[in-house]
């Protein structure tokens, strides 16, 4: 069953289509991974599954319901969150309020903007939770600024995760990454994977390889290839699309 759908998802930019007529369904509980050459058009399919940018035409489904041009805050609350692939924190702020802000910012009771530091204290506990699911429970009290990078893109990973999504998408994750790192990051995805679905959009196939049960490849706007990993490595169609024309 997919949650996620797009159907002839077309994007144009001042005469030139970014994105061109994509259907593809995320099935439920998989990890996929979207890979091609840069300017594919990966990056801006993914902007507009999580609303950051409005389709040409086409549309988008999530959980059976119509979610075409909805503004990313309703998208969010619908059980789809996201990572950017450049780090966006507050260098000042620890990494435990980082969390805690996420959970209160989810909570629809409790959109006010004026709130006593007792309400905000409620989302402590869930906080530490979140962060000790990915590896930050140590470093709860330290500020973002103080944080090394791949720490920094576990935080990130945690603030996603305060939305309880159903469907993760995360931006070039290993983006940047030391190998130990990158590691790190995999057995992460691993752990917070479960009951959800996943979308990756990643550089690194060493990485593809290891998470991903279905890779979806895109080329100048259109997905040229759609299956596992082993399969879609061998595709002439890939193969080409990543070293040049192959001999027929």
């Amino acid at each position: 069953m997919s949650v996620l759908e797009t159907r002839d998802l077309t994007k144009d930019f001042a005469g030139f289509r970014a994105v061109d007529r994509v259907s593809l369904a995320l099935d439920d509980g998989k990890v996929h991974a979207l890979v091609g050459p840069n300017g594919a058009g990966k990056t801006t399919l993914f902007h507009m599954l999580t609303g950051f940018v409005k389709p040409s035409s086409g549309s988008i489904v999530a959980f059976g319901a119509d979610v075409t041009g909805l503004p990313p805050y309703r998208i969010s609350r619908m059980g789809i969150a996201r990572s950017f692939q450049i780090t966006s924190l507050f260098d000042r702020r620890t990494a435990l309020e980082h969390v805690v802000l996420a959970l209160h910012v989810a909570d629809p009771v409790s959109l006010h903007f004026w709130t006593p530091e007792r309400a905000v204290a409620r989302y402590r506990e869930r906080a530490i939770d979140i962060l000790e699911e990915v590896g930050l429970g140590l470093v709860a009290a330290r500020t973002a600024d103080s944080l090394p990078y791949g720490q920094k893109r576990a935080l990130e990973l945690a603030l996603a995760l305060a939305l309880e999504p159903r469907v993760l998408l995360l931006d070039e994750p290993t983006s940047g990454m030391s190998l130990e790192d990158v590691q790190r990051t995999i057995a992460l995805v691993r752990h917070v994977r479960a009951g959800r679905t996943v979308l990756l959009v990643e550089h690194n196939m060493g990485v593809v390889a290891e998470l991903a049960d279905r890779v979806i490849v895109m080329q100048q706007g259109r997905v040229i290839a759609d299956g596992g990993y082993e399969h879609v490595r061998h595709d002439p169609a890939v193969i080409a699309a990543y070293l040049g024309q192959i001999d027929a």
